[in-house]
């Protein structure tokens, strides 16, 4: 099998040459099932999980009976903070908690190689020159994308220096600018293409490493 390669792109969305990818990293099989678990992983670390209400234990007041056992003609309460009181607690009531699920690094790491292999296997993988923004610009970004042919939404990595080309991509619809320490899984699922500057290749690489 052929060592996977993604077209190394300057600034007017054209090919300049092909890029021979590490194959570990870049030609490995796609593993639904850890890209699954990667991406349900992500999400749910990104739930606040910070709602809650007050159980009958919690509820200010209600330390006496409301009234006497017998002969009012009620029925019985001990207390004004049951669930079926007005101003009364909350039965089961939700609490706090983290939705967090564990995903091992070696799983992680599969995934997201995975990921990676998925858009080098579809050619929707490019690899942008460092040198193809001179100056911040959204327009030539645009055109850029419109020469590349490919579909958005859009991942775009670069390193956190490359501020030109963050800032020429950062304001297109559809476009996700992120460093190659931020990029996760469910980004790169979400993505119908993917654009890697040189100096962040490495380090894309690197993560993907086992």
């Amino acid at each position: 099998m052929a060592a996977p390669k993604a077209p190394l792109l300057d600034g007017d969305g054209a090919r300049a040459k092909d890029l021979t990818l590490d194959e570990s990293v870049f030609g490995g099989e796609v593993k639904p099932h850890l890209v699954h678990e990667a991406v349900r992983a992500e999400l749910n670390s990104a739930r606040a999980g910070t709602r809650g209400a007050k159980s009958r234990g919690l509820v200010a007041g209600g330390r006496s009976k409301p009234w006497r056992q017998k002969g009012t003609g009620r029925a019985r309460a001990g207390t004004s903070r049951a669930p079926h009181w007005t101003g009364g607690g909350v039965a089961f009531a939700p609490t706090m908690r983290s939705f967090g699920g564990k995903v091992n690094r070696k799983e992680r790491k599969a995934a997201f190689r995975a990921a990676l292999s998925a858009h080098a296997g579809e050619s929707t993988l490019g690899v942008l020159a460092d040198d193809s923004f001179d100056e911040p610009s959204t327009r030539d970004a645009a055109a850029f994308v419109e020469a590349w042919g490919k579909q958005l939404p859009l991942v775009v990595v670069v390193q956190p220096e490359q501020t030109t080309i963050e800032r020429s991509f950062r304001n297109l619809e559809g476009v996700l600018v992120v460093g190659p320490a931020e990029v996760e899984v469910g980004a790169l699922v979400w993505a119908r293409s993917l654009l890697v500057s040189e100096a962040a290749l490495e380090l894309v690489r690197g993560r993907a490493s086992s």
